[in-house]
C-alpha cells in the first residue's frame, strides 16, 4: 500500500490550535479518501507545521453491477426514487421480464486523482477556530499564513493547487518541498517520504514529533534541575504549550533574585507561568526554589548565558510587578474593600458581587451546623471570599483569586479556618483537584456552587448542548465530590430553595434599580412611567427558581460521574426516577444495593418479568387503559394469581418500611420473594383471556407489580 504524506508549512500556529488541527486533518481526509481505506494515521504538529501519514489502497478498480430495480407496472414515484438512489439517469434503465434493471459500471480510479481532487476543497475549508486571509485578493484562509503543501503519494507529488474560479489561492500547490529551523537552518529541502521527513528535519533542528518534544523538555529539565538538587513542579498544560512554541527544545536553569523570594509561591508559580512560560522549580522539601527552568529555541555557542541572563532580567521585572501588588494591597485589609464589591457586577440580571456576598453569607450559616463548622467562621469567611476580586493582584493575574485571599486574610489577622475556606472555596476547580477539608472551607465552597446553580437557572441560563457559558457544569460536580468525599446528608432541595429565596430578591432589586434608572431618565424627557411596571416585575412567575430542575441536573452529572468510573450510570436513573431523591449519599447507596441486587440470578429474572409485565400493560393500555394498581380479590381464580396478590398485599408495606429507613438490602430481599410467585403467574396465567372483567383484573395485577417495584427504582429505565 502507497503511503501518503501530506504537511501543511505556515507561519506559527497558537500552541492551543496543533493538536486539533492536525487531528482534524486526519478526520477529513480520512472521511474523504474513506473508499481508498486510509489506515496507519499518524500526526504530526509543532509550531509551524502539521502533518499526517496514512496508507491507502493504490487505487479503485473498475466495477460492473446489476441493480434490479421496480417492477415495469411500479408507479413512477418507486422508480424515481431507484434512480435517485442510484444516481443513474432514466436512459440506463433496461426492461428484464417484469422488472427495470440497472447497470452500474464504474472506471478504474487512481489513488492519486482521488486526492488531488480531494485536497483543495478540503484545505478551503478547513475547520480553524480563527482562520485569516493576507496579501492579495485571495478569499483562502488559514490559522496563519500558509506558506508550503507537501502531498506525497508513495513517494511522488501529487499535482493539485488551491485556486477556485478566479482566486489564484495564494499561488499555493502541492510540491515535495519543505523548512527546517527558521534560524539554524533556513532554506527549503526536498523530501520523499515521512520517515525521511522526520529523519531530515531532525538534522535541521526541528523534532516533528510533538510527544518526543514533551519528552525532551521534561527530561531535560530534570536533568538541569537535579544537577543542583532541584525538581520541577509539575504543570502539564504548560508542558502542553511549550512543546508547541519551540520546534528544538533546550533547557536551560535561570537565577531567582534573593529578594523576591518572600513572595507567596503562588504568586511566582503564576507570574513564571503567565507571563514568561517558565517552570517553576522546588527543593528537597518542597519548598519554592530560588531557580526557574525555561526553554530556548536554539543551542547557543556560549551554552545558553547570555539566553538565561536575558530571562533573568525579564523574571526580576515581573517579580517587582508582583511584589508592587503584594506590598499595596496588604495596606488595605479585605473586609474594607469588600463596599468595593458592589460596583462590581456579577451578571447583568443578577446584580453586584456585594449582592452575591449577602446571599453567600446567608447560606454559609445555614449549611454551617449541617457540615460541622462554627456559623460565625462560616459567615465571615463568606463575607471576604470574594474580597480579593477587587484587588491588583487579582486584577494581574486572575487564576490567584481565593488563594491570594487567603494570604491577605491571614495578614489582616483572621482565623486561620477563615483563610483556609477563602482560599479553598474555589475547589476542586477540576477532576484532577482535591475537595476542600475543613469544614468551614466546605461550607463556602458548597455555598458558592449552590448559589451559582441557583442563580443562573433562576434566569434561564441553563448548559445546552457543548455550551456552558457559567460553568454550571463543573459547579454541579464540585457539590457532588465534596458531598461524596465528605459523605455529607445534606437534604439539598430545601438548600436549593432557600438559595433561590436569595437569589429571586437579588433579581427584583436589580431590576427595580434599573427602572428606578429608566424613571430618572424619563424625568428628564418630562415623560410619565407606567406605575404598573413595578408590581408586574414583582411578580413576575419566570423568577421563580426550579429546584426540580437544578436536581435534575445534578443527578445527570452524577450519572455521568458514575459512568466515567465504569459504574452502573442507569442504575441511578432507574432510582432517581423512582423519586427525586436530594440526599446524594442515600440515592448513591440505593443504587448500590440495586445495581448489586441485578447481578443475582433473582435480580435478572425479576427484571426480565418486570419487562414482561410493563410490555403488556403498555400494549393494553393503548386499547382500554388505564389501569388500576389494585386487583379485586374476588376475580381471581386461580391459584397463581391469587398467590401473587397477596404476597403483593405482603411485601409493599415492607419494602416501602425498609426504604425509608435505608435498610436497602433488606428492601431488595423483600422484593426478591417476587421472582418464583411472578414466574409461576407467566407460565400459567393467562392475562388476555376472553373474559373482559377477569382481564382488566389482571392487567390491574401486573400494574401492581410495577408499582410495587417501582417504589424501589423505575425498572424500565434499566439497559441491556
Amino acid at each position: 500500500m502507497p503511503e501518503l504524506f501530506i504537511e501543511l508549512f505556515s507561519e506559527e500556529i497558537p500552541a492551543r490550535m496543533q493538536r486539533r488541527g492536525a487531528e482534524d486533518l486526519a478526520r477529513l481526509v480520512g472521511d474523504a479518501l474513506a473508499v481508498l481505506k486510509p489506515r496507519g494515521f499518524r500526526i504530526f504538529y509543532g509550531p509551524r507545521r502539521i502533518a499526517l501519514a496514512a496508507d491507502l489502497e493504490a487505487d479503485i478498480p473498475a466495477t460492473h453491477a446489476t441493480e434490479r430495480g421496480p417492477r415495469v407496472n411500479a408507479a413512477e414515484q418507486a422508480l424515481a426514487g431507484f434512480l435517485r438512489k442510484h444516481g443513474a439517469p432514466r436512459d440506463q434503465l433496461r426492461r428484464e421480464g417484469d422488472f427495470w434493471v440497472l447497470d452500474k459500471s464504474t472506471e478504474a480510479r487512481s489513488a492519486a486523482s482521488l486526492v488531488a481532487q480531494a485536497m483543495p476543497p478540503l484545505l478551503r475549508r478547513f475547520p480553524w477556530p480563527k482562520s485569516m486571509r493576507w496579501g492579495g485578493a485571495s478569499q483562502f484562509a488559514w490559522v496563519r499564513p500558509l506558506r508550503r503543501i507537501i502531498c506525497l503519494l508513495g513517494g511522488e507529488v501529487v499535482p493539485f493547487d488551491l485556486r477556485e474560479g478566479d482566486d489564484d489561492g495564494h499561488g499555493l500547490y502541492a510540491d515535495k518541498v519543505t523548512e527546517g529551523h527558521r534560524f539554524r537552518a533556513p532554506g527549503a529541502f526536498p523530501v520523499s517520504s515521512c520517515a525521511e521527513w522526520e529523519k531530515q528535519l531532525r538534522v535541521r533542528w526541528v523534532l516533528a514529533n510533538a510527544e518526543e518534544r514533551k519528552q525532551v523538555i521534561a527530561d531535560g529539565i530534570a536533568d538541569e534541575a537535579g544537577k543542583r538538587g532541584l525538581r520541577l513542579v509539575e504543570d502539564p498544560g504548560l508542558l502542553d504549550e511549550v512543546a508547541g512554541l519551540v520546534e528544538w527544545p533546550v533547557p536551560l536553569i535561570g537565577q531567582i533574585d534573593p529578594r523576591f523570594m518572600d513572595l507567596p509561591p503562588e504568586v511566582m508559580q503564576v507570574s513564571m507561568r503567565a507571563n514568561q512560560r517558565y517552570f517553576a522549580l522546588s527543593g528537597p522539601d518542597g519548598a519554592g526554589a530560588p531557580c526557574f527552568a525555561f526553554i530556548a529555541g536554539i543551542e547557543a555557542e556560549d551554552g545558553g548565558a547570555v539566553i538565561t541572563a536575558g530571562n533573568e532580567r525579564v523574571l526580576k521585572a515581573r517579580f517587582a510587578d508582583a511584589r508592587h501588588f503584594w506590598d499595596t494591597d496588604r495596606r488595605t485589609p479585605l473586609a474594607a474593600r469588600v463596599p468595593q464589591l458592589d460596583s462590581m457586577t456579577f451578571h447583568a440580571k443578577l446584580g453586584s458581587q456585594g449582592e452575591r456576598v449577602k446571599r453567600l453569607e446567608s447560606l454559609a450559616v445555614i449549611l454551617a451546623p449541617l457540615v460541622g463548622a462554627d456559623p460565625v467562621l462560616a459567615e465571615c469567611a463568606a463575607f471576604l471570599a470574594k474580597a480579593d476580586l477587587v484587588t491588583g493582584m487579582v486584577g494581574e493575574f486572575p487564576d490567584l483569586q481565593g488563594t491570594i485571599g487567603g494570604y491577605y486574610a491571614l495578614h489582616d489577622g483572621e482565623d486561620p479556618q477563615v483563610a483556609d475556606a477563602i482560599r479553598d472555596h474555589y475547589l476542586p476547580k477540576g477532576a484532577a483537584d482535591p475537595v476542600p477539608i475543613p469544614p468551614v472551607s466546605i461550607a463556602i465552597a458548597l455555598a458558592d456552587r449552590i448559589d451559582q446553580l441557583a442563580a443562573f437557572f433562576a434566569i434561564g441560563e441553563k448548559p445546552t448542548g457543548s455550551g456552558d457559558p457559567y460553568a454550571l457544569r463543573r459547579a454541579a460536580l464540585g457539590v457532588i465530590r465534596i458531598i461524596r468525599d465528605h459523605r455529607l446528608r445534606l437534604h439539598l432541595r430545601q438548600l436549593f430553595d432557600d438559595a433561590g429565596d436569595s437569589v429571586e430578591r437579588s433579581i427584583i432589586k436589580t431590576r427595580i434599580g434599573r427602572l428606578v434608572e429608566v424613571e430618572r431618565e424619563l424625568e428628564k424627557l418630562h415623560v410619565s412611567a407606567d406605575p404598573g411596571i413595578e408590581g408586574s416585575v414583582i411578580a413576575d412567575p419566570a423568577l421563580r427558581v426550579r429546584t426540580e430542575e437544578i436536581l435534575a441536573f445534578l443527578a445527570e452529572r452524577l450519572r455521568v460521574q458514575l459512568r466515567s468510573e465504569g459504574k452502573r450510570y442507569d442504575v441511578l436513573a432507574a432510582v432517581f426516577a423512582a423519586g427525586a431523591d436530594d440526599d446524594l449519599v442515600r440515592l448513591l447507596a440505593r443504587t448500590d444495593a440495586v445495581a448489586s441486587f441485578l447481578q443475582t440470578e433473582d435480580g435478572a429474572n425479576l427484571l426480565v418479568a418486570y419487562r414482561r409485565a410493563a410490555n403488556i400493560i403498555r400494549i393494553e393500555e393503548r386499547k382500554d387503559g388505564p389501569y388500576s394498581a389494585e386487583a379485586d380479590p374476588v376475580l381471581l381464580v386461580q391459584d397463581e394469581e391469587k398467590v401473587l396478590a397477596a404476597l403483593l398485599d405482603e411485601i409493599a408495606p415492607v419494602i416501602a418500611e425498609q426504604l425509608a429507613a435505608e435498610h436497602f438490602t433488606a428492601a431488595m430481599s423483600a422484593m426478591a420473594i417476587l421472582r418464583g410467585p411472578l414466574d409461576a403467574f407467566f407460565d400459567r396465567v393467562t392475562v388476555n383471556v376472553p373474559e373482559p372483567e377477569r382481564r382488566r383484573n389482571r392487567l390491574c395485577l401486573l400494574v401492581q407489580v410495577r408499582s410495587v417495584m417501582d417504589q424501589v427504582a423505575d425498572f424500565s429505565k434499566i439497559e441491556g
